[in-house]
């Protein structure tokens, strides 16, 4: 009886060869991994050569400094994530009141005008208050005189040089001051206006007034609205 011949080229039959073990673990290295190689390293070296464990230790202390300052950033997180909150929280207290602000925007509904200020550093004999439209034209300019340091009231009736009352939309107030010999003296403009809500901007709360959104920190004053 002849001898049964091995085909070795053939798969039936053949036993399904071993795969590829997937890799376990983290695919990061952090402080807890790197102290389970140190320890396995330690415990499996030579006894009569050593490795000098010196740079590990340092390494180790390093992923221990960098853990705290990682928790420092998410204890910080959260102060600023409170403050924020304090933030819009304390705006929202605005709404319904009438405040007075560092800017020159200004909003008119076409009825009729808008009253700001103007604060001087110092005496002027020159004062000017420079109304302009959206497109940066100006429609209106108002001579206010001389006056002293101080606040200067400024209202504005909503026409334009020739008396045409101006449609409704954003205008810009611009100020300029001058002494008697020319010099230009430091005056800041200051608008006012009842806040009607609060927008946000990256996390930063701003007050409605009219069309205008109002840092926080460029309001001056503020008051109970006045009603009739």
């Amino acid at each position: 009886m002849p001898t049964p011949i091995l085909d070795l080229t053939s798969t039936a039959g053949a036993a399904t060869p071993p795969s590829t073990l997937s890799r376990m673990g983290s695919s990061a290295m952090g402080k807890n991994e790197f102290l389970k190689l140190l320890v396995a390293q330690l415990a499996n070296q030579d006894p009569t050569k050593p490795q000098d464990s010196t740079q590990f230790v340092a390494e180790l202390a390093q992923f221990s400094a960098l853990e705290q300052q990682q928790n420092a950033v998410g204890r910080l997180d959260t102060l600023l994530l409170g403050q924020a909150t304090a933030n819009q929280t304390s705006a929202a207290t605005f709404i319904g009141k009438e405040v007075s602000y560092r800017a020159g925007n200004l909003h008119v509904d076409g009825t009729g005008g808008v009253t700001a200020s103007a604060t001087l550093a110092q005496a002027a004999a020159h004062v000017t208050v420079t109304v302009a439209d959206s497109a940066g034209r100006p429609v209106r300019t108002m001579d206010l005189g001389s006056h002293a340091a101080g606040e200067i009231p400024v209202a504005w009736d909503g026409r334009d040089d020739h008396g045409v009352m101006m449609p409704a939309g954003d205008y810009t107030m611009s100020p300029a001051a001058l002494t008697a010999d020319k010099k230009g003296v430091p005056i800041v403009v200051s608008t006012m206006g009842t806040v009607t809500g609060v927008a946000f901007e990256g996390g930063v709360p701003l007050l409605k007034v009219g069309a205008s959104l109002v840092k926080m920190s460029d309001v001056t004053s503020i008051n109970e609205r006045k009603t009739p």
